[in-house]
């Protein structure tokens, strides 16, 4: 008797494949590709404030002079949490943009591409202006 559909695998042998050896990814990354750098940003302005010796309590931000102790600066801060923060903080901090002696203050952090490279900083702008515009 001949079979009635003629697709490949129907009424076949129900052997399972066997298991092929894992192979390794393979690591596809340009040369050309950004690196990635983690960086703080104040919460007000955005500028990139750098970390190498901690964030105390005094610390302000170089551009906007705001306060880098805060509730906005924080790993813990969350809106949706109860007292806006994931920490079991037992009073509520009124004022999340300034300064203040939470314990449980963490910087928080983002791993951002790194987008300039050494060659392309230029140091005077009128180099920059004469190179884009040149004839």
């Amino acid at each position: 008797m001949t079979r009635k559909y003629k697709q490949r695998g129907y009424m076949e042998s129900h052997e399972q494949p066997k298991p092929r050896a894992p192979s390794r990814p393979k690591e596809i990354r340009s040369p050309l590709m950004p690196g990635m750098r983690e960086v703080f940003r104040c919460a007000i302005c955005g500028t990139i404030v750098p970390t190498q010796f901690g964030i105390t309590v005094e610390s302000q931000c170089s551009k906007c002079k705001a306060d880098l102790h805060t509730c906005k600066n924080c790993v813990s801060f969350d809106p949706q949490s109860r007292f806006e923060c994931t920490q079991p903080i037992t009073e509520r901090i009124a004022r999340k943009d300034l300064r203040n002696k939470c314990e449980y203050f963490e910087a928080r952090k983002a791993v951002e591409r790194e987008t300039t490279t050494a060659a392309s900083k230029i140091e005077d702008p009128r180099a920059a202006f004469d190179r884009l515009f040149r004839k």
